[in-house]
């Protein structure tokens, strides 16, 4: 069967070849009349356009690369928040009709930043995201910006003027998170900070301080204790927290997985979640809704910051990168293990 050509597409859709270029390309001015006609051709005849020309054409590689924090390195915390990442960046380059690559890398690694600078003049894409934490790192980020390679970044801890990022409100849904434990009279909400290099977790700290004020209740250090993000270093807080003698009756954790951690020491020692316990979490990965019982946590808008970023990305490969925020709304997820303090 001889392969379709663009020239079977302009045919069949009654257009120039030049216009199902443009549509192709998701270039602008192209009547939506004339849009639908030339996609419906495409998926007739089941035309694949021919990337290496069509880059040769553009001067673009079509190319998306997103850089992540490995788990696989180290204790990190689970993939969920990864793939969340991959599915809304995934969704923007299908959509456009670009590639993805995903490049995990340790950040430990005293020779990360040429790690990035060759993997980048290697595949020459069209723009870079770099997600949490690996976003606020300088050496990962002066790494990639000494390619002149468009750059968006994923709930950085510090922004400029001149770049542009996408981040969520941390700080408000933390808060309202701690006054959401508050109405169910819980007076001894205790906290499980996350590792300081993921400067999110640090504004979810902020929330949660925020919260308590919010619900007139006073801030205090011995709530308070340190994990690094992973399950893990959540059972070994909850352990801390849980073998007090006045324990408190609501853990919010920093992230899903240190709350799982939370759960699972609660089982273990055999107190009731959440009868005895209420916890919550953030990010809600799969994790979340896997677990018994199910986890009270905050939505993270993940996929969607990730499309945003993406689409930024694709934007910017026919003019410059705009500078400046976009601002992607979480939500509170009530599930199973939250419920009113006990008497």
């Amino acid at each position: 069967m001889a392969k379709v050509t663009i020239d079977d597409v302009a045919d069949l859709a009654g257009v120039s070849i030049k216009t199902v270029s443009r549509v192709v390309n998701r270039e602008p001015n192209v009547r939506e009349s004339t849009r639908e006609k030339v996609s419906a051709a495409i998926a007739q005849l089941n035309y694949r356009p021919n990337m290496s020309a069509r880059n040769l054409a553009s001067h673009r590689s079509h190319l998306v690369v997103l850089v992540y924090d490995d788990p696989s390195a180290y204790e990190a915390p689970s993939a969920g928040y990864v793939i969340r990442m991959q599915e809304g960046t995934l969704r923007a380059c299908r959509q456009a009709h670009y590639e993805l690559l995903i490049h995990p890398c340790n950040y430990r690694n005293r020779s990360v930043g040429a790690e990035l600078r060759e993997l980048i003049e290697q595949a020459r894409p069209d723009g870079v995201i770099i997600a949490a934490p690996l976003s606020n790192m300088p050496k990962i980020v002066n790494a990639i910006a000494e390619t002149n390679t468009p750059v968006v970044r994923i709930s950085p801890g510090t922004r400029n003027d001149k770049e542009f990022t996408v981040v969520t409100n941390d700080v408000d849904i933390s808060a309202e998170m701690v006054q959401y434990l508050a109405s169910l009279g819980h007076k001894k909400i205790a906290f499980i900070t996350g590792h300081p290099s993921h400067k999110a977790v640090a504004n979810r700290f902020k929330g949660y301080k925020a919260g308590l004020q919010k619900s007139g209740l006073k801030f205090s250090e011995e709530l308070v204790i340190a994990g690094d993000n992973s399950i893990g270093s959540g059972e070994v807080c909850a352990e801390k927290l849980l073998g007090r003698k006045r324990r408190p009756t609501a853990i919010f954790a920093a992230n899903d997985d240190m709350a799982a951690g939370v759960i699972r020491v609660a089982n273990r020692m055999g107190v009731d979640v959440p009868g005895e316990l209420s916890v919550a979490g953030c990010d809600d990965i799969s994790l979340a809704r896997q677990i018994f019982p199910s986890l009270t946590t905050v939505r993270q808008p993940l996929s969607a910051m990730a499309e945003c970023a993406t689409k930024a990305i694709i934007a910017a490969a026919k003019g410059d990168l705009p500078a400046g925020t976009e601002m992607i709304p979480a939500k509170i997820q009530v599930r199973e293990s939250t419920g009113p303090a006990p008497q």
